[in-house]
């Protein structure tokens, strides 16, 4: 006969509070037969998209399109029953919903047929792609106010004799009573939500397009979301948290690269201050090399007093930001960028400025709120500007709420199903080995260092604002965002100094840590796969951050295998040098896959013309077996799970914990 098993106290009291939820033999056992269930289930499918950097409406296709799954659906469901065109019809109705029926609407001559066989073909996909999840699972993905109608169409779908009788009846009364078009809505959303399980964006949503925050506003509704920070993110997120420094880097980027819906239109925040100050303040001031980039039709909107207003604002915030920066580095000398400090190295009457020892002539001198005996310190009326700007980001209702989802659902990299995700790099030294860096008083390198970083940047958001420790923090959020060697920018400087006034070019580069160079070699990938804790033939790093140069041709598949970096240019501003409009990662429970962009034609297009965005998908890895959900991170813990239900019920048994039968 077994030994009656003994327990220790904390266990006691932890299967205590287990048996709150579970207070009988039998419901802690249902539990673990439904756990056990899951666990045997194929694991869902994982998106993975990078460096989107604002480009709102290719974003929002390939989301809806899943990269491709979507469509690659309903070619293995409806190849041999519907043509091309009605395949491509569905597909578009599934990625705008309301778009498309506002123009089937229109041109339908016979609205309550059509209706009726989209939903029978909605809810014969939704069943194929639910096959994979427990009905229960199905049922918490479905919009709450059709739940009841869409678990009964996709459970019935199928049954034949009377069932299929019910079927139709739902169906009929449902364009009967006007609500088809709802319906329509809901499973299509239902469906999206099933083709991919988890949604990972490895960093760089604001910048250089138009509107991060539609990019922002789609990721909080959506469905087990997580975000790993790239160097843009972390530049909002840091002016955001009310760093004077990153709100001037924000508007200095966002005037050069005319992109100021999303500040102005997206986040309601005011220019005006900044405007009425350069244009009193820089009048009569050189602005050649502070020229607004236009492109396309935007040069034909602008009036050249507008182009000159936009050079004004753009040359006063980057005076700002420079002498901003100073002070950063001045009062952070751990930082180790002193090098960086060039206000200081201008000489006026020679028109030259002093670069690593040398002397380089300068292209503008004319800065009329510099003082040459006081480079760093601003003016009155700076400061004035930069406060009224950073109080704007601050109280941001929208902006707030968008830092809030990145901090809650975000870090610098994240562990998931034996992949490493990060944004920019894990930086090592010339010799191959890790770096180590000693801000905040002790010397870190690797793993240790990233997590140092993000625990540093959340001081910026969450601690005491006026408090020594929030300052440190919104300072290394600077850091991260253009510190020598930082995780997420990689480089050894961020020369825009240089660019704005100095020709040559050779003072302009920006060398990569040396990480980029040894991630070719597969010894060095499991060097830094290992250092998270992952070994093994399926780990892999997904990275994002350097565009991959296509028309050169660059490969995203980097150290023989190990390493895929699915940043291809996402951003307008990079497809001429990447060559595509970005790579994008699928992994599922049979492969990995990746998936190459084309640029998008626009939302019109696609709801007019069905124009998809073409892409070429290449399997990257097959697995030997399909992955089950007991193979996954989730599944560990569904596992301790189980193995502490297990417990309660020797427990039961045991009478070391009494049941509850209430009734």
């Amino acid at each position: 006969m077994d030994a009656k098993r003994t327990f220790t106290p904390e266990q006691l009291h932890y299967l205590r509070l287990l048996s709150k939820q579970f207070p009988t033999v039998q419901e802690a056992g249902t539990e673990i037969i439904r756990l056990q269930a899951i666990l045997n289930l194929p694991k869902g499918t994982e998106h993975f998209m990078s460096d989107i950097h604002g480009e709102h409406e290719a974003f929002l296709h390939i989301l809806n399109s899943a990269s491709g799954e979507v469509k690659e659906k309903l070619e293995e469901l409806f190849a041999n029953c519907m043509t091309q065109k009605d395949r491509n019809d569905l597909a578009t109705l599934i990625y705008y919903p309301a778009a498309k029926l506002a123009l089937v609407a229109d041109e339908c001559d016979n609205l309550d047929e059509w209706y009726r066989l989209t939903i029978h073909r909605l809810v014969e996909l939704c069943r194929y792609v639910s096959t994979k999840y427990t009905r229960q699972k199905v049922r918490s993905l479905m919009p709450a106010d059709y739940e009841q109608i869409i678990d009964e169409l996709v459970h019935l779908a199928g049954e034949g004799g009377f069932r299929q009788d019910q079927y139709e009846n739902i169906i009929n009364t449902t364009v009967q009573i006007g609500q088809a078009a709802d319906v329509i809505q809901a499973i299509s959303q239902l469906i999206k939500r099933l083709v991919v399980d988890r949604l990972h964006i490895v960093g760089d949503i604001f910048d250089r397009g138009p509107r991060a925050d539609i990019v922002m506003d789609s990721l909080i509704e959506a469905q087990n979301v997580d975000i790993q920070w790239g160097n843009h993110d972390v530049l909002w997120m840091g002016a955001a948290s009310g760093s004077r420094t990153l709100v001037a880097t924000v508007l200095s980027n966002s005037i050069r690269y005319n992109n100021l819906d999303v500040i102005e239109t997206g986040y309601g925040i005011s220019l005006r201050p900044l405007s009425i100050f350069a244009n009193e303040v820089y009048r009569d001031c050189n602005t050649e090399r502070f020229k607004v980039k236009l492109t396309g039709t935007d040069a034909d909107q602008y009036t050249e007093k507008d182009k000159l207003l936009s050079a004004r604002m753009y040359k006063a915030i980057t005076i700002i930001l420079f002498k901003l920066e100073g002070q950063k580095i001045l009062r952070r000398p751990e930082f180790g960028m002193a090098d960086r400090l060039l206000l200081d190295k201008i000489n006026y009457e020679k028109k030259t400025v002093v670069v690593d020892g040398v002397e380089y002539p300068m292209t503008d001198c004319d800065f009329p709120t510099v003082d040459p005996a006081d480079p760093y310190t601003l003016t009155d009326e700076e400061s004035h500007v930069i406060t009224q700007l950073t109080e704007s980001f601050v109280h941001s209702e929208k902006l707030q709420k968008h830092t809030r989802f990145l901090y809650s659902k975000g870090g610098l990299y994240k562990i998931s199903n034996g992949n490493l995700l990060f944004h920019g790099c894990i930086p090592m030294g010339e010799d191959g080995k890790l770096l180590s860096f000693t801000i905040g008083g002790k010397e870190r390198s690797g793993r240790e260092f990233l997590d140092y970083a993000e625990k540093t940047a959340r001081k910026a958001y969450y601690d005491k604002r006026g408090s020594a420790e929030r300052q440190f923090g919104l300072d290394f959020l600077w850091w991260l965002w253009a510190g020598r060697n930082s995780p997420i920018f990689g480089r050894d400087r961020m020369t825009t100094f240089e660019r704005r006034f100095i020709e040559d070019e050779k003072t302009w580069a920006e060398p990569k840590n040396a990480y980029y160079t040894y991630y070719q070699d597969p010894a060095v990938c499991e060097m830094l796969l290992a250092e998270f804790g992952l070994v093994g033939k399926h780990c892999h790093i997904i990275n994002g951050h350097v565009p991959v140069k296509v028309r050169k041709g660059e490969s995203p598949v980097k150290g023989g295998g190990k390493l895929i970096v699915i940043d291809g240019g996402f951003s307008k501003a990079y497809q001429p040098t990447s060559g595509i409009a970005g790579y994008t990662l699928i992994f599922n429970s049979r492969q990995l896959r990746i998936v190459s962009h084309q640029p998008f034609a626009g939302k019109y297009n696609a709801l007019h013309n069905n124009d998809d965005i073409e892409n070429e998908s290449v399997i990257f890895e097959n697995l030997e077996t399909r992955m089950r959900i007991s193979q996954t991170d989730e599944g560990a813990e569904l596992q301790t799970r189980v193995e502490d239900l297990m417990m309660l019920l020797e427990a039961y048994r045991s009478g070391a914990v009494t049941e509850d039968h209430k009734n």
